[in-house]
């Protein structure tokens, strides 16, 4: 897995557009609606990289060679009272690659790296039903409960969303 910088996010940017039109395009409900252009994501991509140059967005890749197949980003909130957590965003995998542990071992990293930057307790949410959910339960993430009618699909039909947390171990905050 390799945590990408400003730089790396902008060459990379086309490999992880392509990413996510097909994650959208494919059903999965990452924040967008279907059919997802490859502009539309590229510019979405491309967006995230003053984020990460300020510090506020974490993204790495996992790679086959120079095709990117799975990503994960870390978002850090700005207020005082609130730096000692994160929110996990935008775990995808690509699905020739589903299926052979790319997803955890994304997921792991981002913990790691949450954890190494004094953060102690992460967050997400996700479709309610969705094949993300297992994944998260086996992985130590509890569920708080279900929004109903949260947020649409990519074929925009309203659906409900399962807000999760983990505890990570506590250390000084580095970020």
């Amino acid at each position: 897995m390799n945590r990408l910088d400003e730089r790396q996010l902008l060459h990379r940017a086309a490999e992880l557009a392509e990413l996510l039109t097909g994650t959208v395009n494919g059903g999965a409900s990452v924040g967008f609606l279907a059919p997802l252009s490859r502009a539309e994501a590229l510019a979405w991509w491309e967006g995230r990289a003053a984020d990460v140059a300020a510090g506020r967005l974490a993204v790495w890749v996992a790679c086959d060679g120079e095709r990117v197949l799975g990503t994960v980003s870390l978002a850090f909130p700005d207020k005082p009272n609130s730096r000692h957590r994160a929110e996990l965003v935008k775990l995808m995998v690509h699905p020739e690659a589903r299926g052979r542990g790319l997803g955890r071992r994304l997921l792991a990293t981002a913990e790691a790296a949450a954890t190494a930057a004094g953060v102690s307790l992460l967050h997400l949410d996700t479709e309610t039903g969705s094949p993300a959910e297992p994944l998260y339960r086996s992985s130590g993430w509890s569920p708080i409960g279900a929004i109903p009618d949260y947020a649409a699909d990519p074929g925009g039909v309203l659906r409900p969303t399962t807000i999760y947390y983990k505890r990570l171990p506590a250390t000084a905050l580095t970020r």
